[in-house]
């Protein structure tokens, strides 16, 4: 089953966001990464790019068998990160990046994305708790049954495949975002990582 179509609220187009998930080997390797922008008004499955990469490291057997269940004979035929790496630069580049729990995702890319910076970066996970409060838990796939969300499979995968937690983290942002109904200001102010937040410094010698 492949992903419903979805619209996106107002406030979020022409921004040039890109919703990205990552799925590691148990190191910091990336070994499947999927990419969706919201650049128009309704999305669905044909929307998402998304690779599977060959790691220089094998795949740790706890995190095959407790997090994505990719094993290293999947990824045996795969394209290796400096393969992929030039057509995800091109997606990412000047975009807004969003994610849940989004630092994890900023971190790993920049370290495998040396001149990429964002333009910022937005965690659902922070815009769920600002929006939903006192949830006995954040993750994504507690928060789509929250919502009542079915993003479906992609490519015949689930929770925590990068492309299926890319296509829910998306639904999830624009179902906050339609429940909150912010202006982009208190969008930003509430789920940027802090390092994104500009601090206003007082004026000073105005009198």
């Amino acid at each position: 089953m492949t992903p419903a179509p979805f619209s996106v609220p107002d406030v979020l187009r022409d921004k040039r966001i890109a919703v990205v998930d990552v799925e590691g080997n148990g190191y910091d390797d990336i070994i499947e990464i999927a990419v969706l922008l919201l650049d128009h008004p309704a999305l669905d499955a044909d929307s998402i790019r998304s690779w599977l990469v060959r790691p220089p490291r094998p795949i740790r057997p706890l995190v095959t068998r407790k997090v994505h269940g990719i094993r290293d004979i999947d990824l045996a035929d795969c394209p290796p990160w400096s393969a992929v790496e030039p057509s995800v630069a091109t997606l990412l580049s000047d975009r807004i990046l969003v994610a849940h729990n989004a630092s994890v995702e900023h971190r790993v890319l920049t370290a495998h994305l040396p001149a990429w910076r964002p333009a910022l970066v937005l965690d659902t996970l922070r815009l769920a708790k600002a929006v939903w409060p006192g949830l006995p838990r954040y993750g994504l796939d507690t928060l789509i049954g929250h919502a009542g969300l079915d993003p479906g499979a992609v490519d015949g995968n689930g929770y925590h495949r990068a492309g299926y937690d890319t296509v829910a983290t998306a639904r999830l942002l624009c179902r906050l975002v339609e429940d909150a109904a912010p202006c982009w200001d208190d969008l930003v102010d509430t789920a940027a990582l802090p390092e994104f937040v500009p601090v206003t410094q007082p004026e000073d010698g105005l009198w």
